[in-house]
């Protein structure tokens, strides 16, 4: 490849990482904390300032901890002596709420730096799809998936909060193409790389933990793929003796990686706890767990076999071994770890309640993350997904009709193409652990198999367009040769060529409201709060807007009714304007209020109908509101999420 060449392929590379990573910042600017930021960012700065882990463990520290980095060049108070800090159990909401509005801090810039972390991640993400695409489909091709994965309205939205989703796609991303390059290339580097993708996996977010099956699955697929491979040419006396051989190194690499991986944890949680007292820990945990699996079992019965504990009480062993760990002065940074694993269990079982196609509920919906993607996912690249998807089946279909043994195919597949197998694998494994899951309430969620997902694509797109190029060392030919190309594009490249400037396209006009960006199939961005609420739509990101609203709107003396879901302070922000309101405090024209804000999530799950076992009280349903306006048709809006209605 000439220099002229590989510059423009550089140039084009800076382009996909910079041009998102600045239009993420500048949305940042505009947004004010969503819900759980309030948590995430105090967290991390106890992290990161005073090594002490108390804050949030229901969620690894890197992201928070990166995100509080630039925190420590500020002047800022941050409230140790606080009854939230020192002897509330995990009192994260309090201390947010404290250290961002109530204690002479700048929240803005608190937030706005807090913020540059997560999107540097994104952008990390972006160069490490570029860079195994590359490897996989060839340095052109590769522009595709980084290309979709950097412009997603998905991934601007949460690639610059201060949240665990993007970091998650990171680390998962990294984990997996460390593990593939080690089964291809085995070395005792590759290894130890692939040992410290899986710790910086985990260090990211809890679901990274189903990077332990998973991977068990990967290596012995690869084992019996291998096995199958050289069974003929091995004499039938020594079979048993190698391949036995082979499993055990197997074994002992993935157990290998486990343990770098977890020994990483170990270290950076022992960083991060340093200072947290030995006393608080055990007694934080002991309060945390305690209605975990039923409750108590101080005689460790759960732990017995032969206990006759019934099966949903088993994992109440897991809390007592937990609350053991944290009172041992070697094993309680890992036991921070594991608390934080049994939080997320406790809280995925759980659910949350959130509004969906109408209903309200915290036992979740199996067609939730489908219906979502469907809904939030920008048309064009739906319609490349579903192609690729169309034409794998095909090629795959072909290949069973032209006859062989299926099991041989599959044979020659994994030989080729195991890089793709892996992602294919994984991009399952995890959609149908969060179909199963009760613990709906973002498309955030799924974010992780979203990068293998436009690979895939981009793969099943180049050999459908077989369309190569030869590139000339003479730069003169070359581009006559590219401009030939142009001019005889097929209808195959002009449908590509137009639903990438399509997407491109829907990305412009979504900003700067990607959080609540929702594809034409939903009616737009506008219409999105119809179908689904939370993270998707309404996560407090626009109370600043409702700031800008007021200051235009409401003269001194003026006064608003604020129902606020978020992780902002609507005291904070509108001073004395602001009066905290709710549906059971009735019309705020009584008091003389004229206007009332209310976030679409709050209404929606006032409005929505209830499945059964859920409960909502009467004077939480706004019902005063809908007497008096459609509540659907405001009078103005802060930004998306914000409905603002004149009462009088």
């Amino acid at each position: 490849m000439t220099d002229v060449l590989k510059w423009i392929q550089w140039i084009l590379l800076t382009t996909i990482v910079i041009v998102p990573f600045f239009l993420a910042f500048n949305v940042s600017l505009k947004e004010s904390a969503i819900m759980d930021e309030l948590a995430h960012i105090p967290a991390g700065y106890g992290y990161v300032k005073y090594l002490d882990f108390r804050l949030n463990p229901e969620h690894p520290p890197m992201v928070k901890a990166l995100a509080a980095f630039p925190l420590l060049f500020l002047d800022v108070n941050f409230p140790t002596e606080s009854s939230a800090w020192k002897n509330d159990v995990n009192g994260q909401w309090t201390m947010g709420a404290q250290f961002l509005y109530e204690s002479g801090n700048d929240a803005d810039e608190i937030i706005k730096l807090s913020r540059i972390g997560p999107m540097i991640f994104m952008a990390l993400l972006v160069v490490f799809i570029y860079f195994w695409s590359k490897e996989l489909i060839g340095r052109w091709w590769a522009f595709l998936p980084a290309f979709l994965f950097a412009f997603s309205p998905n991934v601007l939205a949460h690639g610059h909060y201060v949240t665990t989703d993007v970091g998650a796609a990171l680390g998962i991303f990294i984990a997996v193409y460390c593990l593939v390059k080690f089964l291809l290339e085995p070395s005792r580097r590759n290894l130890l790389f692939a040992g410290l993708a899986f710790g910086f996996a985990q260090l990211l977010k809890f679901s990274a933990f189903l990077l332990i099956p998973f991977f068990l699955f990967l290596i012995f697929v690869f084992y019996f793929w291998k096995m199958e491979i050289d069974w003929e040419e091995t004499p039938s006396f020594t079979r048993l003796k190698r391949f036995s051989i082979r499993l055990f190194r197997y074994i002992r690499s993935i157990a290998t990686i486990f343990v770098i991986g977890y020994l990483l944890v170990f270290l950076v949680y022992a960083l991060f706890s340093v200072n947290y007292p030995a006393e608080k820990q055990k007694r934080d945990t002991e309060i945390i767990l305690t209605s975990f699996a039923d409750g108590p079992d101080p005689e460790w019965k759960t732990c017995r076999l032969n206990s006759g504990a019934e099966l949903s009480r088993r994992p109440r062993c897991l809390a007592e071994i937990n609350i053991w760990m944290s009172g041992n002065k070697i094993l309680r940074p890992f036991a921070q770890y594991l608390l934080g694993v049994l939080m997320v269990m406790q809280r995925s079982s759980g659910g949350n309640t959130a509004y969906f196609l109408g209903e309200v509920s915290a036992s979740g919906w199996r067609h939730y993350f489908p219906a979502v993607f469907i809904l939030k996912e920008p048309l064009p690249s739906l319609i490349l997904i579903g192609l690729a998807l169309i034409l794998s089946m095909w090629n795959i279909a072909k290949k069973i009709r032209s006859g062989g043994s299926r099991f041989k195919i599959f044979l020659d597949y994994l030989g080729t193409h195991f890089a793709e197998f892996s992602m294919i694998s994984f991009v399952i494994f995890y959609w149908l652990y969060s179909i199963n899951s009760p613990l709906n309430i973002g498309v955030r969620h799924i974010l992780p198999t979203i990068p293998f997902m436009y690979i895939l694509t981009a793969g099943a797109l180049r050999k459908w367009l077989n369309n190569k190029i030869t590139i000339s060392k003479n730069f003169l030919k070359t581009i006559i040769k590219l401009t030939a190309k142009f001019i005889k594009l097929s209808f195959k490249s002009v449908l590509l060529s137009f639903l990438i400037i399509w997407y491109l396209l829907e990305t412009i006009s979504a900003y700067p409201y990607y959080l609540s960006y929702f594809n034409q199939f939903a009616g737009g961005t506008e219409n999105g709060y119809r179908y689904v609420t939370d993270s998707n739509y309404d996560w407090g990101q626009d109370l600043k807007r409702l700031k800008d609203w007021a200051d235009k709107n409401l003269p001194a003396g003026k006064r608003i009714g604020v129902d606020y879901f978020g992780g902002g302070s609507p005291g904070y922000y509108l001073g004395e304007k602001a009066v905290y309101w709710q549906s059971a405090k009735g019309n705020p024209a009584l008091q003389k209020i004229e206007w009332l804000a209310v976030s679409i999530n709050t209404l929606q799950s006032a409005f929505g109908r209830l499945q059964p076992g859920q409960q909502r009280n009467p004077e939480d349903e706004y019902r005063w509101l809908k007497e008096i306006k459609d509540p659907y048709n405001p009078d103005a809006k802060a930004g998306t999420s914000i409905f603002i209605y004149k009462l009088f």
